[in-house]
C-alpha cells in the first residue's frame, strides 16, 4: 500500500510519540530497541547498573563478614578472622546455650535475685529492669536478654542453667558451656569469659565466627521468633503474688528499618566499640553477617545495611 505525504506524517508522529512515551518511562513492559545498534547500546548500561549494586562497599567497622545463610558461601570479608571484643553480641551464645538444654521448660519460673540488680548497678550495664523478688519465666528472660540487652537477664540465665552449689560456681559452669558450644561449632577464634560481654580481657570472637554462631542459633524457632520481635509486653508475677508488666524494645535498628530484616543482636562497649550481628531475607535468600568495631551506633547500622544489600546483589 502506498502512503501519501499526510500518511507519512501520521506514521512519523506515531513513532515520535512512542519514542516520547518510552523515554519518560510510562510503559511498564520492557521497551524493545528499534534497531540492533540501540539494543547493543542498552546492554552496557544495564551491566553498569548491576555492577554498581554489586560493588564492594566501604564500611567504618574494623571487621566485617557476610554469608549466604542457605549455602554457607562467603560474600564479603574485612579482617574477618581478627579477634575483637564482642560486647553484647556475646548474648547470642548465652541464648543458644539455654535453648540447647535438654528438656528445656520455657515456662519455668525464675525468681529475680538482688545479686542480679547489684551487678547491673556495679557495672553500669544495660538492663531489662528486672525487679528483685519477681518470678519471671525462662522465655521472658530470653526476651529480656535479646531485646533490651539485659545483663540482669543474662545473669539470671547463667545462674539458673549453670551447675554448682554456689552462684559463682554456677556462673563459671555456664560460661564453660558457652566455650564448649563454641568449640563444637568450630569457632576457633572465639572465647568467652562472661555471660553478657562484660569481659575480663578474654572475651572475644571474629566477624566470621559470630556469623557462624548466629547462623546456627537461627535454626532454633524460639530464637528466631525472639530476635525479630521489635517490642513486647510481658506479664510477670511479683513477690507479693500480684503481677506487673514489663515493656521491652529491641535495640536492633534494622527491624523496621531494613526490608526483610530478621534480627539478630547489637553490642557495644569501650573496647568493642559498636557491633552488630544481622540477618535479612529477600526473595527466598537469607543473608547473615557481622560488623565489629564500627565508629558509632549510626555507622554500625549503615555498615550493616550496606553489607546486606551487597550480599543480596552477589
Amino acid at each position: 500500500m502506498k502512503l501519501g505525504i499526510a500518511g507519512t506524517r501520521r506514521v512519523a508522529t506515531v513513532a515520535l510519540t512512542s519514542g516520547a512515551v518510552l523515554t519518560t518511562g510510562l510503559l511498564t513492559a520492557p521497551a524493545q530497541a528499534s534497531t540492533p545498534a540501540q539494543a547493543t547500546a542498552a546492554a552496557p548500561a544495564q551491566a553498569q547498573a548491576l555492577a554498581a549494586a554489586a560493588k564492594k562497599p566501604s564500611v567504618t567497622a574494623k571487621g566485617g563478614y557476610v554469608m549466604n545463610s542457605g549455602t554457607g558461601k562467603s560474600l564479603y570479608t574485612k579482617a574477618a578472622d581478627t579477634r575483637r571484643s564482642t560486647g553484647s553480641t556475646t548474648k547470642i551464645m548465652t541464648a543458644r546455650v539455654v535453648l540447647a538444654q535438654k528438656n528445656l521448660n520455657l515456662n519455668r519460673k525464675v525468681t529475680i535475685q538482688k545479686a542480679y540488680s547489684d551487678y547491673i548497678v556495679r557495672n553500669t550495664a544495660s538492663s531489662a529492669r528486672l525487679i528483685v523478688g519477681d518470678k519471671v519465666t525462662v522465655r521472658q528472660l530470653l526476651y529480656g536478654l535479646m531485646l533490651p540487652s539485659g545483663c540482669d537477664a543474662a545473669y539470671a540465665l547463667a545462674d539458673t542453667f549453670g551447675s554448682g552449689s554456689t552462684r559463682a560456681a554456677r556462673v563459671k559452669s555456664f560460661i564453660g558451656k558457652m566455650n564448649a558450644s563454641a568449640k563444637s561449632l568450630g569457632l576457633k577464634n572465639t572465647h568467652f569469659d562472661s555471660f553478657d560481654g562484660i569481659g575480663k580481657g578474654s572475651n572475644y570472637s571474629t566477624p566470621r565466627d559470630l556469623t557462624k554462631l548466629a547462623r546456627d542459633a537461627m535454626k532454633n524457632t524460639t530464637f528466631r521468633s525472639i530476635v525479630k520481635t521489635r517490642s513486647t509486653k510481658q506479664k510477670t508475677v511479683t513477690r507479693s503474688g500480684g503481677y506487673r508488666y514489663m515493656n521491652w524494645t529491641n535495640t536492633n535498628p534494622l527491624l523496621g528499618g531494613y526490608s526483610g530484616a530478621l534480627g539478630v543482636k547489637t553490642g557495644s562497649g569501650p573496647e568493642a566499640k559498636y557491633c552488630l550481628v544481622f540477618a535479612a531475607k529477600r526473595d527466598g535468600k537469607t543473608v547473615i553477617g557481622t560488623v565489629l568495631a564500627s565508629t558509632s551506633s549510626a555507622n554500625r547500622t549503615k555498615d550493616a545495611k550496606k553489607l546486606l544489600s551487597y550480599g543480596f546483589a552477589k
